[in-house]
């Protein structure tokens, strides 16, 4: 539940306690005050009736009664019943005692209850669609106000979630209402200002040293292999190459993340895989679809390919497989092997950078983590994904050229098998 709608819904709920409790004060009120005027009217008639009774009264019991023109008014005997005292639930009836010659006499009068039972009826309905028509309002009301006073941060939160690695550039609105939403926009922008610094000057350093790293390795590889090659030369220009590879893997991530503009042609994709896909110590068989075409760099395609081809040679137990397809408007790579495959709570890690599953790759003697998260990079600076699939990866990219979804092999069997490397 968002807070806008927490909000309408406290206020309609606090609301609606208060009208409650203020129409049943309205109403208890106003029943009491028309009864106390009731009353007050029966007494006034009682004193008035009072005031002119005679000392002596000889009419007889019934007479009595009629002494006074006013229905509402009566006399009588104390020991004597009036009439209309068996209604008096929709009276306010008031006594009183006068002494007279002949005795006690009892003056009774009374006051219609009709006219606050008509008011309190007349209220009633005014507040049964009132106080429904009044909280329907609140709650819009509510809603409405709710809602553009956090349209800032809807649109500080949207911008925030847009922001990546490779835009920390942009900055989040700051509203011009000066509240509290318009220095959270200011203290976002602040820390969005440290982190790009942070993060430029990390991107800085790791390209500096990748940069500076390659002339040593390679001066240092140059005199390894000109030295007399022994069993430790040879060990330690294996050493060599893979600090080599490293500076490499290290200077191509800084590039990528510096957000370079891709150099983007028309690329076959198939012809690219082929071209990288056979690799000695293991049987890669390629599955090609012809001309499946997408934007891109060759020299960053060539990469990726490498990297997951690579990276299943390694894994596999006796053979890899490469597809290539267009489908669906896309250009989809395949890279499946035999091998133990990557456990689905680790499919998202393995793309994290200097990764490895020990436990999962057991038998990985190469690589420091940084293939995968390089094939990735490169996928979506191509405006595709890669992701772990059973048996294997798959690439998705817009596809540029014409592709038959869901061709047949673009060789014959004869022909792929020659493509296999042992």
């Amino acid at each position: 539940m968002n807070v806008r709608l927490r909000a309408t819904i406290a206020a309609t709920l606090v609301v609606a306690a208060a009208l409650g409790l203020a129409t049943a004060v309205l109403v208890v009120s106003l029943r009491g005050s028309l009864e106390a005027s009731a009353n007050a009217e029966a007494a006034r008639k009682v004193v008035s009736a009072a005031s002119v009774l005679p000392l002596s009264i000889e009419a007889q019991p019934a007479e009595r009664l009629q002494l006074t023109a006013d229905p509402d008014v009566q006399i009588a005997a104390t020991t004597e019943t009036v009439p209309w005292e068996t209604v008096a639930g929709d009276f306010a009836i008031a006594t009183m005692a006068v002494p007279t010659e002949d005795g006690t006499m009892t003056v009774y009068g009374r006051a219609s209850l009709a006219g606050a039972e008509q008011a309190l009826q007349t209220l009633n309905g005014l507040l049964l669609p009132g106080v429904p028509l009044l909280l329907a309002v609140v709650a819009g009301m509510t809603w409405f106000s709710v809602g553009r006073a956090l349209a800032p941060v809807a649109a500080i939160r949207a911008k925030v979630a847009d922001i990546t690695a490779r835009d920390l550039h942009q900055r989040v609105p700051v509203p011009e209402s000066g509240d509290e939403i318009a220095r959270l926009a200011t203290t976002v922008n602040g820390t969005l200002d440290r982190l790009e610094t942070a993060v430029e000057r990390h991107k800085q350093f790791v390209a500096d040293a990748a940069h500076e790293l390659r002339s040593p390795i390679a001066t240092l590889r140059a005199r390894m292999e000109l030295a007399e090659p022994t069993d430790l030369s040879t060990e330690a220009l294996a050493d060599v190459d893979r600090l080599q590879r490293l500076a490499g893997d290290l200077l191509l991530l800084a590039r990528l993340d510096a957000g370079e503009p891709l150099k983007a042609e028309e690329v076959d994709l198939g012809q690219v895989v082929a071209e990288e896909s056979l690799r000695p110590g293991a049987a890669v068989t390629l599955d090609i679809s012809p001309d499946v075409v997408i934007s891109g760099s060759r020299g960053h395609l060539a990469r990726l390919v490498t990297n997951l081809v690579d990276n299943a040679v390694r894994h596999a137990a006796t053979a890899v497989e490469v597809r290539v397809r267009g489908k669906d408007g896309a250009a989809v790579l395949e890279v499946l092997d035999d091998g133990p495959g990557i456990p689905s709570e680790h499919r998202e890690a393995v793309f994290d950078r200097f990764t490895r599953l020990d436990e999962a790759r057991a038998r990985d003697g190469g690589g420091v983590g940084l293939g995968l998260p390089i094939a990735r990079d490169i996928a979506t600076l191509h405006g595709g994904t890669l992701a772990v699939r059973d048996g294997g990866f798959v690439a998705r990219f817009p596809l540029r050229g014409p592709a038959v979804a869901g061709a047949g092999r673009a060789r014959p069997r004869e022909a792929q098998e020659s493509l296999a490397v042992t």
